[in-house]
């Protein structure tokens, strides 16, 4: 909840003490409703981890071509769960735009967008990818301020101390979010990429579990430990790219990694690339999953593009692939009925809900390290004139009973 400025405490003060003095009765203020950023039933989330940077380089958000606050547009059809990632020191930042820049997906950034999603009555997931930059399935590289580490013990306190003290800082600004990721697309592990010599081995796909569990469990007892101090619940998600990666990647992380305080399963879904396990077959993967290990799971990834064009020279990452499901076309009705179905698909099974990535990605002057605009404007829930789209009523949608 948003703390009360001291201009709006004063000026309080004085209207009620005017008031008294005056004899005159006069009605009392409204109440403002705190917004409900408690975690819904089925999670309808929306990761707006760019939409800082993209308003401050030029875009704007419109609904039928007026401007309009993207959060607030996204809250009102339903979004109710905005996740934002945070890097440990993104400082070629810097590089791109100059030393007075914003530090992007940096501490500050992140709880703007906290606080704008609370504001909006979303409740947060903060996304913690244990690297300055992107952390995916192929690419995991150490923070430059742990690469010299070699002591387990080291690195382990380090994530702690690391994972704890953001949260802390977040807290005192009062953005801490109702959710926290340990890792994202750790599918052989996080900070595996390029590694130093002697920097401890966390690759599972080479067997080290007992080693990634520390590094993990370290971080789950960093948020732990700031829930009991706050007395403020926060769901913790593991995360894995594929669904065919659920069942070996968590048998092996409970029982290998000694990974068990968790609350969440995560997993990406993106049908262009994650084609072993077919849609159809999508919701009895996730009832299994569920019920084996007694733990909720989410699709904490997912998009669909609603064209094959391009609105800026910035190559697209989803261009001009055939339509990987049938019935689905690249269109803005394609793209709705996708993710109608799937999210019908995922409630039914019994789903704690979806997150769709970067669906406010539009076309602006944002630079980032391979292109200026964006490689994702074809996949947004915006059209190119950056008009919020139909699309985007499959938020509306009531998925469970």
């Amino acid at each position: 909840m948003s703390k009360p400025s001291l201009f709006f405490i004063g000026f309080s003060l004085v209207t009620i003490l005017s008031y008294a003095c005056s004899g005159n009765e006069q009605p009392a203020p409204p109440e403002q409703e705190e917004p409900n950023t408690a975690l819904k039933p089925y999670i309808m989330g929306v990761d707006l981890s760019y939409v800082n940077q993209i308003e401050d380089h030029g875009g704007i958000y419109k609904m039928d071509n007026r401007p309009e606050d993207p959060y607030q547009l996204l809250a009102a059809k339903g979004a109710n769960l905005a996740r934002v990632r945070i890097w440990h020191s993104p400082n070629w930042i810097k590089d791109i735009y100059g030393e007075g820049t914003v530090i992007y997906s940096g501490p500050k950034d992140v709880a703007k967008t906290i606080k704008r999603a609370h504001e909006a009555g979303m409740s947060a997931l903060l996304d913690f990818h244990y690297s300055d930059t992107w952390a995916d399935p192929g690419y995991q590289k150490v923070p430059q301020a742990w690469e010299n580490i070699s002591d387990i013990g080291i690195l382990k306190d380090s994530v702690y101390n690391y994972t704890y003290s953001i949260l802390a800082w977040l807290n005192d600004q009062d953005v801490l979010p109702e959710m926290v990721q340990v890792g994202n697309e750790t599918n052989c592990g996080m900070m595996i990429t390029n590694t130093s010599t002697g920097f401890p081995a966390l690759n599972v796909c080479e067997g080290n579990w007992s080693n990634f569990g520390e590094i993990v469990n370290a971080g789950i007892h960093a948020v732990r430990d700031i829930e009991s101090e706050t007395g403020r619940s926060i769901k913790i998600a593991l995360h894995v790219a594929d669904p065919k990666n659920m069942d070996w990647w968590v048998k092996d992380a409970i029982g290998k990694g000694k990974i068990t305080d968790f609350d969440i399963i995560g997993f990406s879904f993106y049908p262009l690339w994650h084609t072993d396990i077919a849609f159809d077959d999508l919701p009895q993967v996730v009832s299994t999953i569920k019920e084996r290990y007694n733990k909720d799971v989410m699709i904490l990834e997912t998009a669909y593009p609603f064209t094959t064009e391009n609105n800026d020279h910035y190559g697209n990452l989803w261009s001009d692939q055939h339509p990987p499901l049938e019935g689905y076309p690249y269109t803005i009705e394609g793209q709705k009925n996708f993710l109608i179905d799937l999210n019908h698909k995922m409630a039914a099974a019994g789903a704690s809900g979806i997150v769709y990535w970067e669906p406010a990605w539009i076309t602006s002057a944002l630079q980032d390290l391979w292109g200026t605009g964006s490689s994702w404007e074809n996949c947004a829930l915006f059209d190119f004139q950056a008009n919020i789209t139909e699309a985007a009523d499959y938020l509306s949608e009531k998925y469970i009973k």
